[in-house]
């Protein structure tokens, strides 16, 4: 079976969950090494030139307890993202919740929403990086069942109960970015 790319896929009106790589060095709130920004770009350019909605989920450093949260904020990156878009950035500051929820759903062709550092579910028994199924289903349910990973898919709890567990009957899973 060919890999299939974003390029294969209808996007126009669809809530796009997209797994980047926004891992950006930081100092004192401000972003260091933009890379991994600007090698992300292609992809959710091209989501929201077709139309579709961009919902980006990363993470930034490791985060075990509340004290750790303070500094891995992506709100410098959601910043420097619409800087280099030329549109904004929905941030809502949160990782799950009716407040995430509400921003998603109001969200207009073309837009983007970056969610805050997948991390921070790791607070409370690293949830995010143990790959936890409830997560995974939660935010599995924030799109419309199309997944594009921007970089390497590891065992990731976003890509992994994707590509395991989610009804193809339902919803369409696609993998791979538009670089390939």
């Amino acid at each position: 079976m060919a890999k299939l790319t974003v390029k294969d896929v209808d996007l126009k009106g669809k809530k796009v969950l997209v797994r980047v790589d926004f891992n950006v060095p930081l100092k004192d709130g401000v972003i260091t090494n933009d890379n991994r920004i600007t090698a992300a770009l292609p992809t959710i350019k091209y989501i929201i030139e077709q139309g579709g909605r961009a919902i980006l989920f990363s993470h930034l450093g490791r985060v075990k307890e509340e004290a750790d949260k303070a500094g891995k904020s992506l709100a410098p990156v959601a910043a420097d993202l619409a800087a280099k878009l030329g549109q904004d950035v929905v941030f809502p500051g949160v990782t799950r919740g009716a407040e995430l929820e509400a921003a998603i759903n109001a969200l207009e062709d073309g837009q983007v929403l970056l969610v805050e550092n997948t991390r921070y579910e790791d607070v409370d028994g690293k949830k995010e990086s143990k790959n936890d199924p409830e997560l995974g289903k939660y935010w599995a349910s924030l799109g419309d069942g199309t997944l594009v990973s921007q970089q390497t898919l590891k065992k990731q709890l976003l890509v992994s109960f994707l590509k395991t567990k989610l009804p193809t009957s339902k919803k369409q899973l696609k993998l791979q970015n538009v670089h390939s």
